[in-house]
């Protein structure tokens, strides 16, 4: 038998797996990561493409058995891991809906401090302790300022940076739904965005501000939000502004920013600004550059598709270059940005985006000129303050720490996921189903079990129960139950069964109810409970109801 060393056996096999790939590249006139005219992504005469094209060929290989080819491979290199470090890791919390309990922060900081976060960007909308003329922007369970008090030592303990994102022009639903602010909208039906005409708009802006920042002023980073400014430019203030040769909607927008970047560096020097990139993309390089709002001011790039578009990435930091931007922040998404109204977070899909992004990072070095501070590893609660929620915080804990994990890491690597679990608690997270093994230790973890037993059971349960029987199709139907009218020999070869599983679901949700209160506000379970359990358990109760009422007449005529 030959005897050849395994070095020479891993050359071969690699020397292989490249012929293939060229075979298959030359092969194919579609690639689906990167245009093929895309040089960014290229690091020593390798695409980005051609690093995905072979890690898909290596698992085939693996597959066969090969774990050699697999630790060498997959291992990300140090260079790799000293990019994704070299900035800020931020966790977003997003407190526009169901914001925990100061209790769960308590419980919440410590891990997020050893999962590697230094710092928490806190979207606080109405959640803030807002005072004086504008009290009435704060909702029933904000916070007090004894609470922003606590929470900022809290996280100053576990050594946290309080990043606070106040919206400034966009997204402002929780101040323009109030009577008091709503001739201050854009468009007079929606409550979406701030009319930057108005002098008003910009001194209720500078009035937010201000009190949000006296209770943060250890804070050295401020995020104005500015996202998604939605009919900027439909106001009759607007269409005059454009009609008297002013300017477009791109320098409308610039003009409200420039007055909030003015404000913010004259009344808070030192302190450095951040917003979402995301109105920028489409107002021309030069009109940015002659704001000057580029050295005072960083944008935050956010793409949160499992997918997204390598390419687009690409020329966004051309064009931030080019308008005079020397600095970036990246966002990602470990959860509710899946689906408006998702209720289980997709491991699988937030990591792909976190592994997209970690690509990015280690390619900045095409960019001199622009220097990487950070990413914020987004936790989105609501798409707006009028929609549904997203997934529970609690749920989405597993999709954050082995998003963290990825991140610290480089890669998703067989440690990372180890580390995941170990800090997790859990045996085993499989990705592609979603599902974890064990009991789980991180604060939360009950709802987290609660509401995947939930949304996999309820449901299937209850409609089972009540539309697949053709016994209550026939003896206690709608008409039978609103006469309260049924033959109790009939009535009892379904009863039993029914009334078993409200009973089981009736303890099972009493006990859910008891862990959510421990760590959201009464008007949060409400909503839970209403949107994703009541829908299935209201008509249960009912049936239920009628049933025990009309058995107990044991055959009477109709009522």
């Amino acid at each position: 038998m030959w005897r050849i060393s395994s070095m020479n056996i891993l050359r071969f096999l690699l020397f292989l797996i490249l012929i293939i790939v060229c075979f298959k590249i030359y092969s194919k006139t579609k690639q689906t990561y990167t245009p093929v005219n895309s040089n960014f992504w290229k690091k020593h005469g390798k695409s980005i493409a051609y690093k995905h094209e072979l890690m898909s060929l290596t698992n085939e290989v693996l597959q066969q058995g090969k774990e050699e080819i697999k630790s060498v491979l997959k291992a990300p290199s140090d260079h790799l891991k000293q990019s994704v470090s070299s900035g800020m890791r931020v966790v977003h919390l997003d407190l526009k809906g169901a914001p925990p309990k100061l209790a769960y922060l308590k419980q919440i900081f410590p891990l997020l401090s050893s999962i590697g976060a230094n710092g928490i960007l806190m979207e606080y909308e109405d959640t803030f302790p807002y005072s004086d003329d504008l009290e009435i922007l704060k909702s029933t369970y904000a916070f007090s300022s004894a609470d922003i008090d606590e929470i900022q030592q809290l996280a100053e303990s576990n050594n946290l940076e309080i990043i606070p994102l106040i919206q400034t022009f966009g997204h402002m639903e929780f101040v323009l739904k109030h009577d008091k602010y709503r001739h201050l909208r854009e468009v007079r039906k929606y409550p979406n965005s701030l009319n930057p005409h108005l002098p008003e708009s910009l001194n209720l802006v500078k009035k937010m501000l201000s009190q949000v920042l006296a209770k943060h002023k250890k804070s050295t980073r401020l995020h104005i939000g500015a996202d998604e400014v939605f009919y900027l430019g439909e106001s009759t203030e607007s269409k005059q502004w454009i009609n008297e040769g002013r300017g477009d909607i791109g320098q409308m927008f610039l003009m409200h920013i420039q007055e909030i970047v003015h404000f913010v560096v004259n009344m808070y020097p030192g302190l450095k600004l951040l917003m979402w990139d995301d109105m920028l993309r489409k107002i021309r390089n030069e009109k940015i550059h002659e704001t000057g709002i580029a050295e005072h001011i960083t944008p935050m790039m956010w793409f949160y598709h499992r997918h997204f578009d390598v390419a687009k990435v690409e020329q966004l930091l051309t064009k931030y270059v080019d308008s005079g931007f020397r600095s970036i922040w990246f966002a990602s998404a470990f959860k509710g940005a899946t689906g408006v109204g998702q209720v289980l977070t997709p491991i699988q899909n937030h990591l792909e985006n976190h592994l997209q992004w970690i690509w990015v990072i280690e390619s900045m070095s095409q960019f001199p000129l622009l220097h990487f501070q950070g990413l914020a590893l987004t936790g989105w609660q609501r798409y707006d303050h009028f929609s549904t929620l997203c997934e529970l915080l609690p749920v989405a804990i597993p999709s954050l720490v082995v998003c963290m994990q990825a991140v610290s890491f480089g890669s998703y690597t067989d440690e990372a996921k180890a580390k995941a679990q170990e800090i997790l608690g859990f045996e085993n997270i499989i990705l592609d189903s979603n599902l974890s093994e064990g009991d789980g230790t991180f604060a939360g973890v009950e709802i987290y079990h609660m509401v995947h037993w939930i949304y996999r059971n309820l449901q299937s349960e209850v409609t089972n129960v009540l539309a697949n029987s053709r016994t209550i199709d026939g003896w206690f139907n709608n008409y039978h139950r609103k006469h309260r009218f049924g033959n109790p020999k009939t009535m009892e070869l379904f009863g039993s069964k029914i009334i078993q599983i409200h009973t089981k679901w009736e303890d099972y949700m009493g006990r859910f109810r008891d862990h959510m209160e421990k760590i959201f506000f009464p008007d949060t379970v409400e909503e839970w409970m209403e949107v994703h359990v009541n829908l299935y358990m209201d008509p249960l109760r009912e049936f239920v109801k009628d049933y025990n009422e009309t058995i107990t007449l044991m055959g009477a005529p109709k009522q």
